[in-house]
């Protein structure tokens, strides 16, 4: 039943040629602007060029905010066209429907991030130190915990609106600390207390890794692992949460 739910969304995605383009054109799209406006910065000798330096980043970033919308609001239309309430009628159970969403979401999110990185690598020249592999895998994690928090957030919503309201509360706070603004260890003591709790920190984290060496370390798989299973807990939290519709 999971894999028919899974079936049943990539179906209905292959009939919204909107959401199709904003998932796979919109973070090809921002990388663009990013690239215009920085490739003819000079760049020091031996350092690395602003834009290999935050476009790597954003190849995590973008679809962590892409997927969180996407599926915040997707969700919440099962709900309140009375999809999700006919189907929880069903022998489907809450994880398994949220499962179904996770691997189709996590599909997408997969054809996203090679799509991306191949732009980025190839239209906008970006240099990568390390594996692109490894580069694609951290962005479809990210973007898995995007697709997450979105399941979550949807439980809490009563309208579209709302939904697109959650994103400055769960998406911004995390882009702000997560260290590409500003350093981390000259954040003051508690706002680095607060990033490190945050996912999309070790995101970030493990994408400079790969940026600044070939060489794929134990930090980056703890980082990983992080992202990763706050992901699992979100889903696990939206199971709990989720309403069969919207009163």
């Amino acid at each position: 039943m999971t894999a028919a739910t899974a079936g049943r969304v990539l179906r209905q995605l292959r009939h919204d040629p909107r959401t199709i383009a904003m998932m796979l054109a919109v973070p090809g799209l921002l990388l663009g602007l990013l690239y215009l406006l920085w490739k003819d910065l000079p760049t020091p000798p031996g350092q690395v060029g602003v834009f290999d330096r935050v476009g790597l980043t954003m190849l995590g970033i973008f679809p962590f905010v892409v997927m969180f919308l996407v599926t915040s609001i997707a969700m919440l239309r099962e709900r309140t066209s009375g999809t999700l309430e006919r189907l929880l009628t069903t022998p489907l159970s809450r994880p398994a429907l949220l499962l179904g969403y996770g691997i189709a979401f996590g599909l997408a999110a997969a054809l996203q991030a090679v799509v991306t990185v191949a732009v980025a690598t190839t239209l906008y020249d970006l240099t990568v130190a390390g594996s692109l592999a490894l580069v694609v895998l951290i962005a479809v994690v990210d973007a898995i915990l995007g697709v997450a928090l979105g399941l979550l957030a949807s439980a809490f919503a009563r309208s579209e609106f709302q939904a697109v309201q959650f994103m400055p509360v769960i998406v911004l706070p995390q882009f702000f600390l997560c260290g590409l603004l500003a350093p981390r260890e000259q954040m003051a003591g508690w706002l680095q207390a607060v990033s490190d709790v945050l996912p999309l920190t070790y995101a970030v984290d493990a994408l400079q890794e790969v940026g600044r060496s070939s060489e794929v370390t134990g930090r980056i798989w703890l980082d990983l692992a992080a992202v990763a299973g706050t992901a699992v807990l979100a889903l696990a939290l939206a199971a709990g949460t989720l309403r069969r519709r919207t009163s």
